[in-house]
């Protein structure tokens, strides 16, 4: 009895998986407003060098003023005397703010515009570069010590870091709480999504996964710029969004340990014990025998493996073998593509001539209809065909903008443009969805904290690139364009050779991610074969039992097993021969 049978005993969509699916949401909520924190109390609204002439004066009136000056936020003015206005050569060191919805921003209280714009971006860069080095970190810890620990760290860590922003007033201790905050970012999300998917039914994980994103986290980014206006100030903005993170500390006492980790970890008592815990808030009962089963399956597929004298699996192990290797450097770019265009495509669309308050509302309302056609498409076309057919739409629009753009050079249609690259953002966004669930599911249980924090930060560094090619426009208008529907075009084909996960039995060491999908070709698809998933899964399951029983068999015949193992051996043969007879 394996992993998915037991918890299928156990319940695998019940009461538990409905409370952690609602927990997962109160993490999206959370992440969401820790993301774009930066971005929230950096908002800069329209402002002008001040001049005691200018004090009782309206805002338009001001701005008509300024309107004559190539850069009206930092020119300083020496005398107004009715339409005459003459301005100084001194820099300009104090400024008219028109707040919008009446929130001052951090800029605004700290004078971070004109000259000392840099001063906001030097802690943007810091919290990137803290997204880095923590989504290595912790996703190394979460493989050693757990994920349910690693993810309390994490989100304390966001906290910490949100929380001492609010006391900065210099550029450096602004950039250290940045980079504090920066360790959190997609750790405190990405860990409590893997503990989700592995305590769900897999017909189930596209629905609860996609279903809790979309809302909770369309939800989260919606709320939270009203959260900053309601607040009023940058500060209790901050207070507001960093505590509730100190809640995620409860977790430890309602969120199971994964089992399957615990498996890998050679923890048998342990699995079972979170197994036996999930079964009781379910309301299942399940026999000691049926556990018992399900132990021996375990200490089999462990004795199959080199015992308790092998070392446990890291990263690196990812890449010694062929088909584990190709894989996880498909997962490596395909990450790198899907983020790079995600940011650049972002990036493209700006300028509205609207509040930003409002405007960072109505982009975010874009985040629930993808995961709506997520959960309506990808367990129809499987993971495969969701991840490179988003990326060839977004493609194609992507590269029509440019060719639009190549052939309109001096008279642009701007709502064609923007239906094209808001089209191309929206497919991006999809495969931004499904690409989180795809490399999940494709890398083994024993490496999945580390290996889906590698893939992220593979993506993370290539956005690092997104600035340079928007900056080819200058010298191309369609370069940006052009480019970026090349990658994607290039992503949609590499994920063709990824292997299916769609109803599969996922995973749990490198020797079975070696083997998972062996065999599948670059064009198969669950929606063409309706019937052929079953029998592909079990061909895999065949294979993986043929060569262990081999390997097994040529042990006892070498003497390397014990009479105890031996029986392992033959229950664990008998066992299968009898549902062999029932298929």
């Amino acid at each position: 009895m394996d992993f998915d049978q037991i918890l299928a005993k156990c319940g695998d969509f019940n009461r538990y998986q409905f409370m952690i699916l609602a927990l997962f949401g109160f993490i999206n909520i959370i992440v969401s407003m820790h993301y774009f924190t930066q971005t929230v109390i950096s908002f800069v609204p329209d402002h002008w060098c001040y001049h005691e002439k200018l004090v009782n004066m309206t805002y338009k009136e001001i701005a008509d003023i300024y309107a004559k000056f190539e850069n009206p936020s930092c020119t300083r003015l020496a005398d107004i005397n009715g339409s005459v206005v003459t301005v100084s050569t001194e820099k300009c060191e104090k400024w008219i703010y028109n707040y919008d919805f009446g929130y001052r921003s951090m800029n605004t209280e700290l004078n971070w515009v004109c000259d000392s714009a840099y001063k906001a971006r030097i802690g943007q860069s810091l919290f990137f570069i803290g997204s880095v080095v923590g989504t290595l970190f912790y996703g190394l810890l979460s493989d050693k010590i757990g994920r349910v620990p690693a993810l309390i760290l994490s989100n304390f860590c966001g906290f910490a870091g949100d929380f001492s922003t609010i006391f900065t007033k210099s550029v450096a201790t602004f950039t250290l709480c940045r980079f504090i905050s920066g360790l959190a970012a997609d750790t405190n999300f990405y860990l409590m999504y893997i503990i989700v998917l592995e305590y769900i039914r897999p017909s189930m994980r596209t629905l609860g996964l996609n279903m809790a994103v979309g809302l909770f986290y369309c939800l989260g980014l919606v709320f939270t710029p009203w959260l900053a206006v309601l607040a009023g100030h940058w500060q209790i903005y901050l207070a507001c969004t960093s505590l509730p993170i100190l809640l995620v500390v409860l977790y430890y006492f309602v969120v199971q340990e994964s089992a399957q980790w615990l498996v890998t970890r050679n923890d048998i008592d342990g699995a079972i014990m979170r197994l036996k815990r999930v079964a009781r808030f379910n309301g299942r009962h399940v026999s000691q025998a049926e556990f018992d089963e399900f132990r021996r399956h375990c200490q089999m597929t462990r004795e199959m493996q080199g015992g308790d004298d092998k070392k446990h699996a890291t990263l690196l192990d990812m890449f010694k073998t062929p088909r584990m290797r190709k894989n996880t450097l498909i997962l490596f770019f395909k990450s790198m593509v899907i983020t790079l265009c995600y940011d650049a495509v972002s990036r493209n669309v700006e300028g509205m001539g609207i509040s930003p308050f409002i405007m960072f509302s109505l982009s975010a309302l874009a985040v629930l209809p993808s995961s709506i056609l997520l959960v309506l498409l990808q367990d129809r076309i499987g993971r495969k065909g969701m991840a490179s057919g988003s990326l060839l739409v977004g493609g194609l629009f992507t590269a029509a903008a440019g060719i639009a753009i190549a052939y309109q050079q001096h008279n642009h249609n701007a709502i064609l443009l923007a239906c094209l690259t808001i089209a191309a953002r929206f497919g991006v966004a999809i495969s931004y969805e499904s690409g989180s669930q795809y490399a999940t599911e494709l890398i083994p249980t024993c490496v999945r904290g580390q290996g889906v924090a590698a893939v992220h930060v593979a993506g993370f560094a290539a956005s690092f690139l997104a600035p340079y090619i928007l900056w080819l426009g200058t010298f191309f208008k369609a370069a940006p364009s052009i480019i970026l529907g090349v990658l994607f075009f290039a992503g949609s084909f590499v994920c063709l050779l990824l292997p299916e996960t769609l109803n599969r039995s996922l995973p749990t060491t490198i020797e079975e991610g070696e083997v998972f999908g062996k065999g599948e070709r670059m064009f198969d698809f669950p929606c063409l074969h309706h019937n052929d998933d079953d029998d592909s899964d079990s061909e895999m399951e065949k294979y993986k039992r043929k060569h262990s029983l081999i390997d097994a068999k040529q042990q006892v015949e070498s003497g390397q097993y014990s009479k105890r193992k031996q029986s392992l051996i033959d229950a664990d043969r008998e066992e299968q021969a009898l549902k062999d007879a029932k298929h």
